[in-house]
């Protein structure tokens, strides 16, 4: 029996985790065990999560992590290094690109212990950006790296890894993504706070904001806001909002139009019921911008960059920046591609978690 940790510290971590953990259930060879660092602590984005994505709840959760980068990371290091000193697991894997990612492999790696990066090779080329440093770190110590399309993979090979160790499997968002959009039948959607001005609008867009560079300045966030509520005022905009979000525009006194209507942080499932029919997704996330693209909804991304180039390639993604006028005149633009039908990506057919046990027994029986 191989013993496995799965390392989760932020809500996106969770829907990549859990179609790993849910495949691993049938493995009889594999102790599979999560590990929830508490990177996110709030209970709306963490525990509610466990219950809706149909996994365990976390066989060790490190509780709060708080603090700056260097806190927080250093906190999840020490936490970590104790957990795998005294469990002793034959290989971590680690997703993703958030402090916990980089904590946790780092943390491995120093104990002789092989990590896996799932979502390895993606690079946005913007190295302001912590999710960058992250992702960079994790992939120069990892042994073994899942790819979810073939930039990422050709990213890997340019910086010399060896082509043995990297494994285009596809996209474990994906594969949560498919297996939740056929659990939404009425007996689960009934209940959502959300359904009853969903069917009331109709027709409407959908909004996450939440990354510091676009909240976190007054400017910044006083012209993206700006731009929703003339955005609303042709298409009500639906948005639950992130706590970070909600607080900078208290500081700021910014504030949106009655035609944006705000909820609180919404489990995975009625985000996806929400947003899985809206005319147009608005968004600085980089998960929500595979998601859209494997269901053919337009997505228009507020960010200069993204280390998602493959949503782009396809058409379904439009990286806007963050002036008022060019977003405006993307989701525009996005409205006549509401119909557009979902491209094939190779991969995104919602088995990657299986592909990627696969190679991890292989792996382990080698080793």
């Amino acid at each position: 029996m191989k013993k496995v940790f799965l390392v989760a510290g932020a809500r996106p971590n969770l829907m990549k985790v859990a179609p790993i953990f849910r495949a691993s259930r049938n493995l009889e060879s594999i102790e599979c065990d999560i590990v929830y660092t508490g990177q996110h602590y709030d209970r709306q984005m963490s525990q509610v999560f466990f219950e809706d994505l149909d996994i365990d709840e976390p066989k060790f959760n490190m509780g709060k992590s708080t603090g700056s980068h260097a806190e927080q990371t250093g906190a999840i290091m020490i936490s970590f290094e104790k957990i795998c000193i005294e469990h002793k697991p034959d290989l971590v894997v680690v997703v993703g690109d958030v402090n916990s990612t980089l904590a946790c492999s780092v943390t491995a790696r120093k104990l002789h212990i092989p990590v896996a990066h799932v979502e390895a090779g993606l690079r946005s080329g913007d190295l302001d950006m912590p999710e960058e440093i992250n992702r960079m770190v994790t992939d120069s110590i990892s042994n073994l790296f899942f790819t979810t399309e073939e930039h990422g993979f050709d990213n890997l090979l340019r910086e010399g890894k060896d082509p043995a160790s990297v494994f285009q499997v596809g996209n474990v968002m994906i594969d949560n993504l498919f297996y939740n959009v056929k659990r939404l039948g009425d007996d689960v959607t009934s209940d959502y706070q959300s359904r009853p001005l969903k069917e009331k609008l109709g027709k409407y867009a959908f909004l996450t904001l939440h990354r510091p560079s676009n909240v976190d300045c007054k400017d910044v966030l006083k012209g993206i806001v700006s731009a929703l509520n003339k955005i609303s005022e042709k298409l009500p905009i639906l948005f639950p909002i992130h706590p970070r979000t909600a607080k900078m525009m208290e500081e700021f006194s910014i504030s949106f139009s009655e035609n944006v209507h705000t909820f609180p942080p919404l489990s995975f499932r009625e985000s996806l019921y929400l947003w899985k029919d809206a005319q147009v997704v608005i968004t600085d996330s980089g998960g929500l911008q595979e998601e859209t693209t494997a269901l053919g909804v337009p997505c228009v991304t507020v960010r200069e960059n993204t280390e998602r180039p493959v949503t782009v390639d396809r058409g379904t993604n439009v990286i806007a920046g963050v002036s008022e006028a060019k977003i405006l005149s993307e989701v525009e633009k996005a409205f006549a591609k509401t119909d557009d039908p979902a491209p094939e990506i190779p991969g995104w057919d919602g088995h990657a978690a299986e592909r990627i046990w696969e190679i991890l027994i292989d792996y382990l029986n080698r080793g």
